[in-house]
């Protein structure tokens, strides 16, 4: 290898060339193939990496530093320069970016030990201890320089072209030159650099927002798996891809790439969720937007509670789905069907521990709960709580609130004072008792990697849930909605849908259709035509 020299810019290129004959050194031999290491792809060793440095360059270094232990040569360019990340995969290597200050891209490149830079047309760079050679910016010439076949790419200058390229069949995205240097004939040549063997243990989420060429270069060099999340919308849980890529048994290390992860606090828990592997239908952990839940309501074993208890486990699963199926023509949403289960029913006398509630067992709930999930369905926990508060009944079910697909309702017109009885007052919960639940099911779907929990509040009067307002919907563990389950004419359950939305903010709807209340009651189609704002959820009474 020559004495180490330092690269201006390309442009000075030739400068560089007739330099090297004044340096008293070894002579300037191109070295042989077998001179070079192998590359030395490794897995972070913390199971969450977050690379999200708004600064090209230290973003650049900072993956390096992630996914390579050492290296024989780098490729320094542009944060945008496809030509530069594409060359990067083919070759195996890092794709570095220079920052205004070179010394932490030389530090990089030491820690590398790099002896090459392959640096990329208009860059700009100060570099010691390393060889020079300048990329071309078309293919044939690049084979030439690069000692690789490179037939030219289709892709173009975004993030996905460069996921997309194969490290195993490499190629070169051709852009057109910024300069044009003319090397000379003996200029440096890159040996063969011997490929290292991929990391496919570790993940790498990048956000597409077309600035992150050279980290999805470097990943797709290390061979690391890489997913690409809408830059709008970073949150793994919403993507079947990065489920699916999270929660393969060979993953053991994640890298979050790109500025705006930084700003999410609930990072760890979103991915920690992911790698559960669980999905909704349609795919993805998170109910709304993307989702339509279509539920059938009642106890089972109970029918005059709701039409749930008028058939057996496998009847009720098929009467849920058909309840839904209608709605698949009306929305271009993912239709969930549900079961909505009262778990704890309101008594109009004492009960045993005198709290006017009757608490059904658990485990006479476990199967419908468990099937309910193997089946594709949703179930919700509906709790009238009598004269005890919602946070203690929750409680009890802990174990079946622990699946990913259940979650929880509370009914207000069923919370009761100390001197109330059931059917001759209409109970009401504040802010308070909604937020002390709020705060429990986040920190289970927290320590148990839950994906969010629905959380319906059922409401047809104001005066239910006295402070609304103050309801905490900012827990991204817990998804809060308020359900209009009013029943009667149509013109009244109108005025009352209008009026529990006035000044709101919580963002999710529910309404409930009754078979023998409601006068009529909507068929599909009417619903989702005349309820306006269109409903999250549908439930059947």
């Amino acid at each position: 290898m020559s004495a180490p020299r330092r690269l201006l810019s390309l442009v000075g290129l030739g400068l560089i060339v007739a330099l090297t004959g004044c340096i008293d050194a070894a002579p300037a031999a191109t070295p042989s193939p077998e001179a070079l290491p192998a590359v030395e792809p490794r897995a972070p060793a913390d199971p969450l990496t977050v690379v999200a440095d708004s600064d090209p360059g230290a973003a650049s270094i900072a993956l390096s530093e992630a996914l390579f232990a050492s290296a024989p040569a780098a490729v320094v360019g542009a944060p945008d320069d496809a030509t530069a990340a594409s060359a990067a995969v083919a070759l195996g290597v890092p794709h570095l970016v220079a920052g205004e200050e070179p010394k932490p891209l030389q530090a990089e490149l030491e820690r590398l030990g790099a002896r090459y830079a392959v640096v990329a047309d208009g860059t700009d760079a100060e570099l010691d201890g390393v060889d020079t050679v300048a990329l071309p910016r078309t293919a044939a010439d690049a084979s030439d320089a690069l000692g690789v076949d490179l037939p030219a790419c289709s892709g173009g200058s975004a993030v996905a072209d460069i996921l997309a390229l194969d490290p195993a069949a490499p190629c070169l995205i051709e852009a057109e030159a910024t300069s044009t240097p003319s090397p000379a004939p003996d200029a440096a040549a890159l040996p063969k650099i011997p490929r290292g063997e991929p990391v496919p243990s570790a993940v790498a989420l990048l956000a597409g927002d077309g600035t992150g060429l050279a980290a999805a270069a470097t990943a797709r060099a290390a061979g690391t798996r890489t997913v690409l999340l809408p830059p709008d919308d970073l949150n793994p849980q919403r993507s079947p891809d990065a489920i699916a890529a999270l929660s393969a048994q060979e993953t053991n290390a994640v890298l979050a790439v790109g500025a705006g992860f930084a700003e999410d606090a609930a990072l760890d828990w979103r991915i920690r969720s992911a790698r559960t592997g669980w999905q909704l239908p349609g795919g993805g952990q998170v109910l709304f937007p993307n989702h339509f839940v279509v539920a059938i309501y009642g106890t089972p074993g109970a029918p005059v509670l709701g039409i749930l208890g008028e058939q057996d486990l496998p009847a009720s699963i098929e009467r849920a789905r058909q309840h839904a199926d209608p709605y698949r023509a009306l929305t271009d949403r993912e239709v969930v069907p549900a079961f909505e289960i009262i778990t704890s029913i309101a008594s109009g006398s004492p009960t045993t521990d005198g709290d006017y509630s009757s608490e059904i067992d658990l485990e006479s709930l476990r199967p419908w709960v468990e099937e309910a999930g193997r089946q594709g369905l949703y179930v919700v926990l509906d709790l009238q709580p009598g004269r005890t508060d919602f946070l203690t009944q929750a409680k009890r079910y802990e174990a079946l609130l622990s699946y990913p697909w259940v979650g929880l309702a509370l009914d207000p017109e069923w919370r009761i004072g100390p001197d109330q009885k059931h059917l001759v007052q209409i109970g009401s919960v504040g802010a308070d008792e909604i937020n002390s639940v709020v705060d429990w099911l986040a920190q289970l779907a927290d320590e148990k990697s839950l994906p969010p929990k629905l959380l319906v509040l059922h409401q047809f009067r104001l005066s239910m849930i006295t402070d609304r307002d103050r309801v905490d919907t900012s827990r991204p563990q817990v998804t809060v909605l308020v359900h209009a389950d009013g029943q009667g004419g149509q013109g009244a359950k109108q005025d009352t849908w209008n009026t529990l939305r006035r000044d709101t903010t919580i963002p999710w709807w529910g309404w409930k259709n009754f078979y023998d209340e409601d006068a009529p009651m909507l068929s599909p189609e009417q619903t989702m035509s005349g309820v306006a704002p269109t409903p999250d959820l549908i439930t059947y009474q």
